[in-house]
Order: C-alpha cells, then sequence, then structure tokens
C-alpha cells in the first residue's frame, strides 16, 4: 500500500487576496429582489442584516479583494490546507485517472466551513456588533461560527434542524465548548418556528425554516446581526481561497485538474474549489469540467428550476435567481444535513444555466458505499456531504478507466465525518460492506456501476 502524496505550501506561501468570480463571468448574475417590493436590493436594504463590508462584498464587481489581517492570522490556525494524492484509491479502481483531494477537514471544526465564518465574525466585530444569528444543517456550519464569534467576543445564537439536532448530538457540543448556543428548529422561540410546529407538530425542519427563525431573531433585535454559511455571494468569495491555493499546490505537483468536483449544498463547498480554476477557463484557454454534485433526494441543480425564489421557508430572505425546488420544499431526513436545501446560490445557478458547470445527483447508498471505499483505502473517514463527491469520482475513475483516459481529477474533501459515526453504524447494520467480503463486493458494485 502506497501512502498518499502530500502537496503543501507553506504559511508565507497562503493567498492575500479572495477571488471574486463575478468580474470575469460571461453573463452577470439577475440582481436580488427585494421580499416586499419586488424591485432590485439596495445596499440599504441589507443593512439590518449584514455589516457595511459583507454588503459591499456581496456586490462588488473587484476581482480580487484583500483578506484583513487579522482574519489572515485566525487562517493561519489551520491554514494552507494539504493537497492528496489519492494512489491506494486509484489502485483499487484500477484508473488510469489521477485523483487528488484539497483536505479541507484539517480545520478545528472539520470542514471547510470556518473561511467564512472567520471574516464574517471580524466584519461584524469590527462593526461593533456583539451578537449574531445563524442556521445550520448538518451542524458544521454552526460549529464554524461558534468557533468564529469565540475569538471575537460575539454571542452566537444558532438553530439547528432538528432532525440533524438529534441525529448528530455531539455538533452541538462543538457549538457549546465555543460559547454558541443551540435550538432546534423549528422552535418556539420565533413566530416563524411557532407557525411551522403548529402546522406540524412533528416538522423534522430544513435549512429553509431554520433561516428563516435566524433571520426573525436578527432582524427584530438591533443588537443583533444574521449570518449565512453558504449561498450569498460573499461566501463564495471567501471559500475560494480553497480554490487558490489548490492552484498553487497542482502546480507544485506538475499537473491541473481536468475535472473539479465538489458536494453541493447551496454552493460555498464547491464553488470555493472550482471559482479560481473556472477563472482559467474564462480568460485562459482552459477546459476543465467542473461538477457540483447534489443529494438525490434534494436535487435542485438537476431537477430543479431556475426562478426568483425565496432563500427561506417563510418569505423573510431577498428573491435570489436560483434554481430552486420551491422554498417549501421540504428534504427527507436523510444523514447529509449540509446538502438539505432547497435552492442554489445565484452564481452557481447562473453558471449551470449558461452550460459552464455541470451537475450530478447521487443517493444515500452510492454515496455512503463510496465513503467507506475511501476510508478504507485512503484512510480518512468522510462526511456524508463529502461522501457524495467521492461517488462521483469513482464514477469518473471508472469513465475514465473505459476509455483510456489519464485525466486529472481534483475534488474537495470538504469535511471530516468523526461525528457521523451513527450514520456509519446504521449502514453497517443493513449489512453494507461490514466485512471485507462485503467491502469487496461493494467496491464492485461502485465500479461497475
Amino acid at each position: 500500500m502506497k501512502t498518499s502524496k502530500k502537496i503543501n505550501l507553506n504559511e508565507k506561501e497562503m493567498p492575500g487576496k479572495w477571488y471574486n468570480i463575478q468580474a470575469d463571468m460571461p453573463n452577470k448574475i439577475q440582481p436580488l429582489l427585494h421580499p416586499g417590493t419586488k424591485q432590485p436590493i439596495q445596499p440599504g436594504d441589507l443593512e439590518a442584516l449584514f455589516p457595511l463590508e459583507l454588503i459591499k462584498q456581496e456586490m462588488s464587481p473587484e476581482r480580487f479583494i484583500e483578506i484583513p489581517d487579522q482574519v489572515a492570522d485566525l487562517y493561519r490556525i489551520y491554514r494552507p490546507t494539504p493537497v492528496h494524492r489519492a494512489y491506494n484509491l486509484e489502485k483499487a479502481l484500477d484508473t488510469p485517472a489521477k485523483i487528488y483531494f484539497k483536505n479541507e477537514s484539517v480545520s478545528p471544526p472539520g470542514s471547510h466551513k470556518p473561511n467564512t465564518a472567520i471574516p464574517q465574525a471580524y466584519y461584524n466585530y469590527k462593526q461593533g456588533i456583539k451578537k449574531m444569528t445563524t442556521e445550520t444543517g448538518a451542524g458544521q456550519w454552526g460549529s464554524a461560527l461558534s468557533f468564529a464569534t469565540n475569538f471575537f467576543g460575539i454571542e452566537c445564537k444558532v438553530f439547528m434542524v432538528k432532525v440533524s439536532f438529534n441525529q448528530k448530538p455531539y455538533r452541538k457540543s462543538m457549538m457549546q465548548l465555543w460559547n454558541g448556543s443551540v435550538i432546534p428548529s423549528p422552535s418556539m422561540e420565533t413566530q416563524a418556528g411557532r407557525a411551522f410546529l403548529a402546522e406540524d407538530p412533528n416538522c423534522p425542519g430544513s435549512l429553509g425554516i431554520a433561516i428563516s427563525e435566524a433571520i426573525e431573531v436578527a432582524a427584530t433585535h438591533d443588537d443583533t446581526m444574521y449570518s449565512l454559511g453558504s449561498v450569498l455571494n460573499h461566501v463564495m468569495l471567501h471559500q475560494t481561497i480553497i480554490g487558490l491555493e489548490a492552484e498553487k499546490q497542482m502546480e507544485m505537483a506538475g499537473d491541473f485538474p481536468d475535472l473539479i468536483i465538489g458536494p453541493f449544498g447551496g454552493g460555498s463547498n464547491f464553488g470555493g474549489l472550482s471559482f479560481p480554476f473556472l477563472r482559467h477557463n474564462f480568460t485562459g484557454g482552459k477546459k476543465t469540467r467542473c461538477i457540483a454534485v447534489e443529494a438525490a433526494s434534494c436535487p435542485k441543480l438537476t431537477k430543479g428550476k431556475f426562478e426568483y425564489d425565496f432563500g427561506d421557508t417563510a418569505g423573510m430572505t431577498p428573491l435570489i435567481p436560483m434554481y430552486t425546488l420551491g422554498h417549501k420544499f421540504i428534504p427527507p431526513e436523510i444523514h447529509a444535513g449540509g446538502l438539505r436545501y432547497h435552492g442554489a446560490g445565484a452564481i452557481i445557478s447562473q453558471l449551470l444555466k449558461d452550460g459552464l458547470i455541470e451537475a450530478r445527483s447521487v443517493d444515500q447508498q452510492e454515496s455512503f458505499g463510496a465513503a467507506v471505499a475511501f476510508a478504507r483505502t485512503e484512510g480518512l473517514i468522510p462526511a456524508p456531504e463529502t461522501a457524495h463527491a467521492i461517488a462521483q469520482v469513482i464514477r469518473e475513475a471508472k469513465i475514465a478507466r473505459e476509455e483510456g483516459i489519464a485525466k486529472t481529477i481534483l475534488f474537495n474533501f470538504s469535511g471530516h465525518g468523526l461525528l457521523d459515526m451513527s450514520a456509519y453504524d446504521q449502514y453497517f447494520s443493513l449489512g453494507n460492506g461490514s466485512t471485507a467480503a462485503h467491502q469487496e463486493a461493494l467496491l464492485g458494485q461502485l465500479i461497475n456501476a
């Protein structure tokens, strides 16, 4: 068995700027619309929810935006993150494809989410904000924002989707460790939450509902701002540090990706890795394919409609031009809580509409099979969200084998699954890959599917 090759930058090589893909997109995104007037949002319309600097970034046409020193200092707790070559997975799949992954699971909360949580907390701190509220699905975003706000002395209240609150109790513990308070959503703390519970007392919750609750708290308290972990432009901007680092690391490896794959919930995960490489497609003549991989049970990109829709269930957010299943959609109770969102960010939606990126869906059974295969070849235990990307990597490696093409694949290992072991327990309880014989059969199924 060969040890995975690790390609890392040193601290001095960490990017000093974020990349704003809006500067290079062939077709610009349509404007957000005010939920009341249905007219294009003006900067002042967002001041009740976000600090001024984030509003500027949301609407900025600048190609590169400086990373503040204080943000960079906190990034250095875990950045730069390494890129690995997955030799053992390649061998198991008998593929000519070279498989690399950017390991974002090395952050203290265990995912890519601190890349935007830290700057969001910083800009709120600079504006004198003392309290922030947000939502979280699987808990990765809520734990990341709790981690970040703790450094700046900001109170953090997290509305966690109820099904994930029950499935992943240790995510709640992580948030509490970093001074965050966690409420299962829908809750009795907000008018929106009470309305959803009145309609369905057993409502499992959704990211859309949790967003409604978090926004209501921010909008009704002058000392509180709202924070979103995906979808919006400034969130995508902050996450591009992933792809900017990966560019340098692939250069160090003497390689360049033919294909980039990332899990897709609202867009920050996939966009963070892919946007800097898409820039080369737009301005440098490259032809890298970029595939967003969503949950088959929440297929907004592959089966949704492109239209203006609310980002939350109660209809409190601006209307966003997006691929959506409808803001009233309540996803099934899958373990990949971070992918249980009805819509997609405006930038991702425009890129997909223009045929500049691709989308695929993966069901829960296939994703867990891929996760087990990865853990048994590369040693790392993926989060359920990350497992969706791995499943697509395996599909593409099979195609490369059939075509005899030595393509280079880069994917985002966006989070570890060390707090998702109950999900793996359920998977193994069904006899899936629980023995070496089962795993050999499972890998055969994945390769030959």
